[in-house]
């Protein structure tokens, strides 16, 4: 699977969440679960399962998204496949 996810260089200087770039997000062409810092992709894997009206593959590029921002930010994950999160 493709990423889509890119670590965005201006945290901290954009006030609005629609200033970010679709690269930013874990579900980009949904814009749900920005990947900006730590935080952000724990939060993103917590409520991964509360991500609503996205389909299987969705899911899949998400993980994908997830698991790369969470290597760049040095969160640590013990889930391998997409279908692990919120079991």
């Amino acid at each position: 699977m493709n990423t889509t996810w890119k670590p965005h260089e201006k945290h901290g200087e954009l006030t609005e969440r629609s200033d970010l770039p679709e690269s930013v997000f874990a579900f980009p062409k949904e814009r749900k679960e920005p990947l900006t810092d730590a935080d952000h992709v724990r939060n993103a894997i917590a409520r991964f399962d509360q991500v609503t009206d996205v389909s299987d593959e969705d899911r899949e590029l998400a993980f994908a998204n997830i698991k790369l921002a969470a290597d760049q930010y040095g969160v640590e994950m013990s889930e391998t496949r997409w279908q692990d999160l919120g079991s």
